[in-house]
């Protein structure tokens, strides 16, 4: 099963609870989704197939590539984009959005209000704040907070691999007297820091909770802070990096993969 299929499932089996119902969104916008085209790609243009139903007109993407392949049955062109792309291309154009259809027990429909609603969550930005720790503690949180809290962070930090060593979740005591709770990202270079910053904000706020202040800080490995919180804190697992095998890319091939040159979705 993919992330995606898993947390649908959770979803249909409580599907009155929010925060599966938000986890399917997050699962969905970090995965790479492949995207079925009328042709294949020209100019960094893409065209996808739009399939009209009852509930409106769609475009298909599929979580494997196996899954698309199933469904077409035969050659197709396709796009293989982040879930987030995706909607964002869709926002204004009044197309749904169409996940394993006919291939999957996760097929879901997800109509362009629902596509709005994601580009628009995920556009928030974290704001930068200022404080002075005096103190470090266990997180202080209910077991059903970190029931939420866990599996969107744990969702988000499989995809840091390499990019730090630790992070670890830990009450925090400023200056001023505010108490709250801290995520501390151990060991990532300050290019990559803004990335997960805002990945650990989406973390929040798909988890469910209807209100929640977490402060996200980076520290180095050295830093006494850091061996506190890694003493008394809830240390979350960031996988080590993976070499992979070079692979030669056909020119034309892979649209959408070069940062420089983004998709046109029309």
């Amino acid at each position: 099963m993919t992330p995606y299929d898993r947390a649908h499932a959770l979803m249909q089996a409580e599907p009155e609870n929010d925060a599966r119902r938000l986890a399917v969104y997050d699962r969905l916008a970090d995965a790479e989704l492949f995207l079925l085209l009328e042709q294949e790609p020209t100019d960094e243009t893409i065209r996808p197939q739009v399939f009209s139903a009852e509930e409106g007109d769609f475009v298909l993407v599929f979580d494997t590539e196996e899954r698309m392949a199933e469904f077409a049955d035969a050659a197709q062109a396709y796009a293989a984009l982040p879930g987030r792309v995706i909607a964002q291309h869709l926002v204004g154009e009044g197309i749904g959005l169409g996940v394993n259809l006919g291939v999957a027990d996760s097929a879901m429909l997800l109509p362009p209000n629902a596509l709005e609603w994601l580009t628009e969550t995920l556009a928030h930005q974290p704001s930068e704040g200022q404080g002075r720790p005096v103190g470090f503690a266990a997180p202080a949180l209910p077991p059903a907070m970190l029931g939420l809290l866990m599996p969107a962070f744990e969702a988000k930090l499989d995809q840091l691999s390499g990019q730090a060593q630790a992070a670890v979740l830990g009450g925090v005591t400023y200056e001023d007297g505010h108490r709250g709770h801290v995520l501390a990202v151990i060991g990532a270079h300050e290019g990559v820091r803004p990335g997960i910053a805002k990945a650990m904000g989406e973390a929040l706020t798909f988890s469910g909770l209807d209100a929640g202040e977490l402060d996200v800080t980076f520290l180095d490995a050295g830093d006494p802070a850091a061996e506190i919180l890694l003493e008394t804190g809830l240390v979350l697992h960031i996988p080590e990096h993976e070499e992979e095998e070079v692979q030669e890319i056909t020119p034309g091939a892979g649209p959408g993969m070069d940062p420089s040159k983004p998709p046109i979705l029309r």
